[in-house]
């Protein structure tokens, strides 16, 4: 929802900052290599047992990731290439970030499959999208996009290293609703498909 919703109301902070990035030279493609680096950095420090400091740089990596496309329309260097890195570091970082996760928790069994499962609905909602849109449907929506499922983690994450005891219920609010959203954009899918 705020993949889809977001980007407007998040446009009066990005564009200010990308105009920035323009006038120092900054171009779409470093500042995706660089946002993909620093969550890199944030997910080997969730790796180490840091999960507020892993939160807090990841979601910088992140935000920084957001500014790839204000950017990239300002210097008028959008293009199908930016688009694919963009996608392609977007799934990376969200592995890493899981990656991650699932190192610090590698001695809580219970914990590192409902990770596993994490994982596997976060790339199945990009894929189920990427699939209607090659049949040329639109396979966008559901309650957890990449927006969502990156704040809820980090945050989570965040609020776990100041001493808040919420992983299990965290991880289980992940599955479900990212395997409701992988549901979702089946159903929607499915629908738009001729008999």
């Amino acid at each position: 929802m705020l993949d889809l919703n977001g980007r407007k109301k998040a446009a009066p902070i990005l564009e200010p900052i990308a105009a920035g990035l323009a006038k120092i030279g900054m171009t779409p493609a470093v500042v995706t290599v660089v946002g993909l680096a620093v969550t890199i950095v944030g997910a080997a420090l969730i790796a180490t047992g840091n999960p507020f400091w892993g939160g807090l740089v990841a979601g910088t990596g992140v935000t920084l990731d957001a500014l790839d496309g204000p950017l990239a329309r300002r210097l008028g260097k959008a293009s199908d290439r930016g688009a694919f890195l963009d996608t392609m570091s977007d799934r990376f970082g969200e592995i890493a970030v899981w990656v991650g996760l699932s190192f610090y928790l590698r001695d809580e069994p219970r914990l590192l499959v409902l990770c596993i499962i994490a994982l596997a609905f976060s790339l199945l909602i990009p894929y189920v999208r990427a699939t209607a849109e090659t049949a040329g449907l639109d396979g966008r929506g559901g309650w957890m996009g990449r927006a969502e499922r990156m704040l809820l983690i980090l945050v989570g994450l965040m609020a776990i290293g100041l001493g808040l005891h919420i992983m299990e219920p965290l991880l289980w609010v992940f599955v479900v609703l990212t395997g409701l959203t992988v549901a979702q954009r089946i159903r929607k899918t499915w629908q738009q498909l001729e008999a």
